[in-house]
């Protein structure tokens, strides 16, 4: 199924992502930058093994997350519900990754960069520029 533009288009005008990871049954959520990989359909972002939230998901790499419009306006709310699984990224597809984060992130080049992906399994947009309480939903 084809990911509807709107929806690529919503993840790549936006950088933060609130990442929920679990384990051991218990739940914890983070912010982090991200560049979201087009022909992959994966977000790729920056976090140290010794994080909380990097221990979780190298224990249990099924994760959960949200990018999110912030207004009051309930006519512009907009934002997506996401689904995947951690992967850690090794020599090819580091350099591709590193090469697209410090693209979005230059300052990013003198700080040492923990790069991972996470491969889009459900997307989940709200849209209310298209409707009160339009949803628009993706599945791998």
């Amino acid at each position: 199924m084809l990911i509807n533009q709107q929806i690529i288009d919503f993840i790549n005008e936006h950088h933060l992502l609130t990442l929920a990871t679990s384990q051991n049954n218990t739940p914890y959520c983070c912010n982090v930058f991200y560049v979201y990989d087009e022909l992959n359909n994966q977000l790729i972002f920056s976090s140290d093994t010794k994080t909380k939230h990097a221990q979780d998901f190298i224990a249990n790499p099924n994760v959960a997350g949200t990018i999110a419009l912030e207004t009051k306006e309930i006519s512009k709310i907009q934002g997506v519900q996401l689904l995947g699984r951690i992967q850690e990224l090794k020599i090819e597809e580091l350099e591709i990754a590193k090469e697209q984060y410090l693209k979005a992130f230059p300052y990013a080049e003198n700080m040492e960069l923990y790069l991972w992906a996470m491969p889009l399994s459900f997307i989940k947009m709200t849209h209310n520029k298209l409707g009160f309480g339009k949803k628009l939903v993706w599945k791998k």
